[in-house]
């Protein structure tokens, strides 16, 4: 069996090297090095120091090491913290404090309330009657409404008995260890008899005890065999796609290296073999090689090394401080700290910035991601009267702010005192003593299966199965109707400061099909009444028809609260005789199994009272977010362990779905069969409805590997939604349904999952990356959503009220989904914007400054002579031109942060994957080669048999050399200006510097004074004096310069004149609007039309009603 030890690290002290190498060497450019380091340490081919490869070679393995060691430490910390928690273990009768890592199958452990459980126990006793207990599982499945467990009777009778527990001795033969939350499978031996055990008698790894002392579990699975763990997937070695791509390139490179050393070892050997013995008496070779072809062959090997430099190491160093420094302006970024928890966003992986730019699919979690999970009391509808509204002096409704003042409770002592309401008029109706709303709120201190806890302190702690019966009762309790106490055959409620006790005659409890709970109380004074609250469409069904004007009335004021996005209940009574009830008992009795007809029978003529309307309240901002988010062609699917009806809640609420959608689809099958037979009649209904195909917002893409090649797409006419549960999901992922449901689910808009695993969230996730082609990233908050996050190409964590699991198991860290709209439309659009420039640059720059050695090779004899001074060589890409490409990486931006989140289509060009890709790569390779043709054979030609000024012969070796490096800094130098879009006052010092370091160095390297030194390493001594001090070289660098750069100019001219992209328009735009004041937009509130939702989001069981009444929790 497993130890309860857990480990989400990657490495160790011992493997963290072999593994950290091996993950380095994935990069092919890193194997590439490598090679070419030991093809530098041959002298007899090597006409470069070993020490110019090595060097930066070490420095980016060291940072890339050094990075992920700081990633890991973290990642072990934070297992650390958890393995090293305490949790009582009874050992030899006795109980002692033992690490959570210590814990072993077998074991029994005590677990006290408000703890979270170390491993998965099979519950044996607990401090409440019958072995019951009560669970939190928002770890698990994000659901925080309470959840009942009960130990078998046999074992419930050990109580906390530390001698009968020492000697339970029962066997337990289950299951293997597996990732099925809602299903276990067990039978305990013990004293000679079998029992069945299920998924009800286990508290799982995660889960929180709630609202019971203490319980006593024996472990089953510990450590990686939980259910927790075997959800949370693997920790994976993450690369962006821009990575992926420059390993291909790489490889081409290498090729077109590999023509060109062969082109010029072909002409090594023939030149060898005409007029190489000519030439052997000045060579100083210890040994002569005479034959032609090896000499060839040697020839091959040094330019090999010469023109290495295509690929230079300094491209990945400069790849690792670009993302490094935009991490850093991630975590310094403000605009997305979150003060009242004094969180900041947190760059965790720093690899993966500019895949930002590319996101296509948004995998969220619902709780605590998107939603705060907190229900409130927003308005109400009561015998046709609303209240929540406010109004103005001048009775006009206006919009509640901080300067709104709050209905004063201060009358009631036991007011929650988190409770807020502005229409003070509903309390006004309270004080004087309206029937109907006494009846109103009466109805919600009773009708609920709330169970209340009252402090030593005398503080009144209402446990709730579901947060909208929370929000329900409290509105009664601050109201003046408290909920105080139950028994299973009373409710005591003080009402307006007097304790009225009832009766509980019967709960007829919720479920999905009913979507209504009632009660039967008798009243002090004798009275019989039924209370129901339910879905609307439900209830108005079963209403007496004088209640038609008022049913009117009503509904008019549910459709107003429905367009805000408020979760609708109805309520209604009905008074019963006593010989009515009696007839109904008798017939509830017999009918045994068959309650729904006998809750039928009595749940008829009812009187409305009226409505009520609950915010199911959204994280700041989440809907102006997923508005811009679409905007940017990005698709949001939601991913939730609760129930169908709250997620759709929830999907109205934000705007994910609409009434104005054509259809939203719902795939609800148990079996194999049935999933596939819904899915058949959804795409028969797409295709069937398909009649215009040129406009649409819904779409399936099957895209090849390079999406600039031919995509093929369907798409369907009109805005459409799916639903999917969890066990049609179970189906609908399967090896022969998987496309159908994945074609199905790309043609829709928007995707919401119900009741799925954490282990099928990871599943979605990698279907769509697998047969989408598509950057997707993954948001959640709690252990539940660790397994997504960790399959997304890009997994956020949101530090919620879930605890900091999802958070270090993420890429990227901060307090509000709000924050995600910036974190891709502005940091990840411009990571990537300004890494595919720099990539862009870099191999020109590169091509331009190694070809020509290709080009100078057909005039030494290709004979591997370098046409530079061996230390511009060196410090080209280190010193010379490393800066101002780095402060274009680092600060470029085409369009200013505001019109980056304002114009969401510019988003697109990342997706498409338009501005690095290998039709962009060949271009730059065009653009070097015709600069580096350019570089070489305009001073080649004007050097030509010409004479100085002073009449001296400049058609020396070393004069050509300087001219072609200087023009080379100053072509490259021009082109970034030209490539360099938003100005800072580090780039023009960078690039001004740079030319300037050049000359610096230059003529320091060719001065007398150091040639004096070091004699050996410096032999162009004098030359850029007297080369640089002609007119006729600094004339041929000009128009070196402007042949260069001239049909860049021109075409980029004419393309923005003729053929502007959007960038262009809004640069334009931007430019028009600087010198202007910024005009004030504001977002028009859209008043929608919608159907009406029940706040019915219990659980997905039945409620607590027959718990309740056969008093097993008393």
């Amino acid at each position: 069996f497993q130890n309860n030890h857990i480990k989400t690290s990657r490495y160790n002290i011992l493997t963290f090297l072999p593994v950290n190498l091996f993950e380095q060497f994935q990069r092919v450019a890193n194997a590439y090095f490598l090679f070419l380091l030991i093809l530098q340490l041959i002298p007899e081919i090597s006409s470069l120091s070993w020490f110019t490869t090595i060097v930066p070679l070490v420095m980016v393995f060291t940072i890339t090491a050094v990075k992920d060691a700081t990633d890991d430490c973290f990642r072990h910390k934070s297992d650390n913290q958890v393995n090293n928690r305490q949790v009582e273990v009874l050992v030899d009768g006795k109980l002692q404090n033992a690490k959570w890592m210590n814990i072993k199958p077998g074991d029994i452990i005590k677990v006290e309330n408000n703890t979270f459980v170390a491993a998965d126990l099979l519950l044996l006793s607990s401090s409440e009657p019958h072995g019951l207990c009560y669970i939190e599982t928002a770890e698990l499945d994000g659901e925080t409404n309470l959840k009942v467990r009960q130990a078998l009777p046999v074992t419930s009778e050990l109580g906390a008995d530390m001698r009968k527990l020492a000697e339970f001795d029962g066997v337990v033969v289950c299951e293997p260890p597996n990732n099925k939350l809602d299903k276990f499978i067990g039978v305990l031996f013990w004293k000679n008899n079998r029992y069945s055990l299920n998924n009800e008698k286990m508290l799982l790894r995660g889960c929180v005890l709630r609202n019971t002392n203490w319980c006593f579990g024996m472990v089953i699975f510990a450590g990686p065999d939980t259910k927790l763990m075997q959800n949370s997937g693997r920790t994976k070695f993450k690369r962006t796609s821009i990575d992926r791509l420059m390993n291909t390139l790489v490889l081409w490179i290498f090729g077109f290296l590999v023509c060109m050393g062969i082109i010029l070892a072909i002409g090594s050997s023939i030149w060898e073999h005409q007029f190489g013995a000519h030439f052997r008496i000045y060579l100083s070779w210890n040994e002569v090689v005479d034959s032609s072809v090896f000499s060839g062959f040697l020839t091959f090997w040094s330019y090999i090394i010469i023109l290495n430099s295509v690929v230079p190491i300094s491209l990945y160093v400069s790849v690792e401080v670009i993302r490094l420094g935009h991490s850093h302006f991630i975590n310094c970024d403000l605009k997305m700290y979150y003060p009242k928890k004094d969180t900041p966003a947190e760059v965790r992986t720093t690899t993966l910035n500019e895949e930002l730019g590319q996101i296509e699919y948004i995998f969220s979690d619902k709780t605590g991601t998107i939603t705060q999970n907190i229900m409130t009391f927003n308005k109400c509808s009561i015998n046709g009267k609303t209240y929540g509204d406010v109004y103005d002096e001048l009775g006009r409704k206006t919009e509640v702010n901080e300067k709104t003042v709050p209905v004063d409770f201060s009358f009631n002592p036991l007011a929650d005192k988190k409770f807020q309401f502005y229409d003070h008029s509903l309390l006004e109706s309270i004080k004087l003593e309206d029937p109907m709303v006494y009846e109103f709120f009466r109805l919600l201190s009773l009708c609920h299966t709330v169970m209340p806890e009252e402090k030593k302190s005398g503080e009144l702690i209402y446990q709730v199965q579901s947060p909208d019966e929370g929000a329900l009762v409290t509105a009664a309790r601050n109201f003046g109707f408290i909920f105080k106490s139950r028994t299973p055959d009373t409710i005591t409620v003080e009402e307006m400061g007097k304790l009225v006790t009832y009766q509980l005659l019967a709960i007829l409890d919720f479920n999905n099909i009913r979507k209504r709970m009632s009660v039967i109380v008798q009243t002090p004074d004798g009275q019989i009444k039924l209370y129901c609250k339910g879905a609307d469409t439900i209830l108005f069904e079963r209403l007496h028809p004088s209640n038609e004007e008022l049913m009117s009335l009503t509904s008019d004021h549910l459709e107003e609260f429905a367009g805000e996005g408020l979760r609708t209940l109805a309520l209604a009574y009905k008074n019963l005789t006593e010989e009515h009830f009696k007839e109904w008992f008798t017939i509830l009795q017999e009918a045994n199994t068959s309650f729904p007809a006998a809750y039928e029978e009595i749940e008829r003529d009812m009187m409305l009272l009226g409505a009520t309307a609950i915010e199911d309240k959204l994280q700041e901002g989440v809907t102006e977010t997923i508005a811009s988010l679409s905007l940017a062609n990005i698709k949001i699917w939601i991913l939730t362990g609760d129930k169908q009806e709250t997620a759709m809640n929830v999907g109205y609420s934000c705007h994910i779905l609409t009434d104005t959608m054509n259809e939203i689809f719902i795939v609800a099958g148990h079996t194999v069969t049935e999933v596939r037979e819904e899915l058949r009649k959804v795409k028969e209904h797409l295709f069937g409805q398909s009649k215009d195909l040129s406009n649409g917002h819904a779409s399936c893409e099957k895209k090849q590997e390079s999406k600039q090649s031919s995509v093929l797409e369907e798409i369907v006419d009109g805005d459409y939604a799916l639903v999917i549960n969890g066990h049609s999901l179970a189906h609908a992922l399967e090896a022969d349904l998987e496309n159908e449901f994945l074609d199905v689910a790309c043609m829709c808009k928007t995707v919401i999952c119900c009741r799925v695993t954490p282990l099928q969230k990871a599943q979605v996730v990698e279907l769509v990356k697998k047969h989408r082609n598509a950057v997707t990233l993954a948001i959640g908050d709690g252990a539940n959503d660790i397994s997504m996050i960790k399959s997304a190409h890009i997994g956020v964590g949101i530090s919620g009220e879930e605890g900091m699991q999802a958070v270090l198991a993420s890429d990227y860290s901060f307090a509000q989904f709000r924050y995600l709209k910036r974190l891709l439309l502005v940091h990840g659009r411009w990571s990537y914007f300004r890494m595919c420039k720099f990539l862009c640059y870099f191999f020109y720059k590169n091509i331009a400054f190694t070809l020509v050695h290709f080009w100078f090779g057909f005039f030494c004899g290709f004979s591997a002579q370098t046409v530079y001074d061996p230390w511009f060589i060196t410090l080209f890409n280190i010193v010379y031109t490393s800066l101002p490409v780095l402060a274009m990486g680092l600060f470029d931006q085409d369009v200013n942060e505001q019109n980056s989140m304002a114009y969401g289509k510019l988003y697109e060009l990342g997706q498409l994957n338009l501005l690095f890709n290998k039709r962009k790569f060949f271009i730059c390779i065009a653009h070097g080669i015709y600069t580096s043709f350019a570089l070489f054979f305009i001073p080649y030609g004007a050097f030509y048999n010409t004479a100085g000024e002073d009449g001296k012969h400049i058609a020396d070796y070393q004069s050509f050399a300087v001219t072609m490096a200087t023009s080379l800094v100053i072509i490259v130098s021009v082109q970034i200006v030209l490539d360099t879009s938003y100005w800072t006052a580090i780039n023009r010092f960078f690039i001004l510097g740079s030319i300037a370091v050049y000359f610096a160095i230059l003529f320091a390297m060719h001065s007398n004074g150091i040639f004096g030194i070091f004699p050996n390493h410096f032999p162009f001594v004098g030359n850029a004096r007297i080369s640089l001090g002609q007119i006729s070289v600094w004339l041929v660098i000009l128009l070196t310069t402007v042949v260069s750069v001239m049909p860049v100019i021109i075409f980029r001219f004419l393309k923005e004149d003729l053929h502007p992209t959007l960038t262009d328009k809004v640069r334009k735009l931007q430019r028009a609007r600087r010198k202007q004041k910024p005009l004030q937009r504001h977002m028009r509130r859209v008043s929608r039309t919608t159907s009406r939702r029940s706040a019915y989001a219990f659980s997905h069981q039945e409620g607590f009603g027959e718990l309740i009444t056969s008093g097993k929790n008393m």
